[in-house]
């Protein structure tokens, strides 16, 4: 279940019909604990699919389950792995059909406080209607699935599925409303809120970060670096949206990666494979602005930006430092410092060694072991059974 852009002109009816249809079951309400502090923010959620122990639960059989894809062999875990905090360490992903993807698979980390989801889409809000993306879709072609319908509903029918879909919907039918439904819960249930920083900054333990990670928060939330105004707030991302959240934000930010020669366009900017928001708002003004996803466990999602393209976080500190990134060689040369749309936060850091290092300590910091060891997250599937 591969995070990217919504591709509109390839969506076929199939996913326009199943999104017509969300909202159209009843499903059992049954108390749910959010697993947040008592004074977090609840996430929001929408009315027609509530949040439920036992459609998470169904969700997570869903999101582990190979039969979920048009070849039986790709499942959304495939792409978003749990030791990865949900990323892989891949440049790009691949799908069901062996085609390679243009675009990394973001981690799925507190995805149920973002306000706008994939990398480059500011109209695509919630997770029911954005799962359908990668099972459906079919430019790129991710899970494969929608030349496969039957098939793939056929196996949902195996065990353990009856009683799952009954405990989450009330009986055993299964049909693809529910199952993004139950995908979107479990998805939506993916929190990770016990990171080193979050025992300094929100559970009072003085000892949680070492002199130097102090060093570096200080560091990150200076208006010398001005790291926060994009990698802000508790989530470290201003794409943040709560019940106590009345703002609409969406922003997308261009971070100046690429300035190049272009084909199709008279102007120099982002690559023609993929230009951010401007292939979604049709403003030349969006030439490669994408979303500023969460540094929660940034340390483990490599490697790194909307393409892959920056294998380190050492690379990522070393690219702000700099402004920005020229290319002398390869099929993208030119500086993205001098891109008309780059942020006027990218602008260049001085940096000492020893104050890049207590900066990557600290990223180092938002690393959340239980979130990526959590058998409450992990494959449900016994080996033997995720052939049948």
């Amino acid at each position: 279940m591969m995070l990217r852009s919504l591709q509109p002109k390839s969506l076929i009816i199939n996913v326009l019909l199943v999104a017509s249809l969300i909202g159209c079951s009843e499903p059992v309400v049954t108390p749910y604990q959010w697993p947040i502090p008592a004074d977090f923010p609840k996430p929001t959620v929408p009315d027609d699919n509530p949040m439920s122990a036992a459609k998470v639960e169904l969700g997570r059989y869903l999101f582990y389950d190979l039969q979920l894809s048009g070849n039986g062999q790709q499942s959304c875990a495939s792409c978003h792995q749990q030791q990865f905090a949900f990323s892989e360490p891949k440049t790009t992903s691949v799908g069901s059909t062996g085609e390679v993807h243009r675009r990394n698979a973001l981690a799925l980390v507190n995805i149920a406080y973002n306000k706008t989801l994939t990398w480059a889409h500011d109209g695509l809000l919630d997770i029911e209607h954005q799962v359908l993306i990668p099972m459906f879709g079919e430019a790129p072609v991710e899970m494969g699935i929608s030349s496969n319908q039957a098939k793939v509903l056929k196996a949902l029918e195996r065990q353990p599925y009856p009683a799952l879909f009954t405990a989450a919907f009330g009986d055993d039918q299964v049909d693809f409303v529910r199952v993004t439904q139950a995908l979107a819960s479990f998805v939506r249930d993916l929190i990770s809120l016990e990171s080193p920083f979050d025992r300094y900054a929100y559970q009072g333990d003085d000892n949680a970060l070492t002199a130097e990670q102090i060093q570096g928060m200080n560091l990150f939330f200076s208006e010398r670096l001005e790291c926060h105004h994009c990698h802000g707030g508790f989530n470290f991302t201003q794409s943040t949206s709560h019940e106590k959240q009345p703002l609409d934000r969406r922003p997308f930010h261009n971070t100046g990666l690429y300035f190049t020669d272009r084909t199709q366009f008279a102007e120099k900017g982002y690559p023609e494979r993929d230009r951010g928001l401007a292939e979604i708002s049709l403003n030349p003004a969006d030439d490669g602005r994408f979303r500023a996803p969460t540094l929660r466990n940034i340390a483990l999602t490599a490697p790194y930006m909307h393409d892959g393209s920056i294998a380190t976080l050492a690379e990522v500190v070393d690219f702000y430092m700099a402004g920005g990134r020229e290319l002398t060689a390869g099929n993208y040369q030119g500086d993205g410092r001098n891109h008309p749309s780059k942020s006027a936060f990218i602008k260049g850091i001085d940096l000492k060694p020893e104050e890049k290092a207590a900066l990557l300590a600290f990223l180092q910091g938002l690393t959340d072991n239980n979130f990526t060891t959590n058998p409450k997250y992990q494959n449900p599937w016994p080996a033997a059974d995720l052939a049948k």
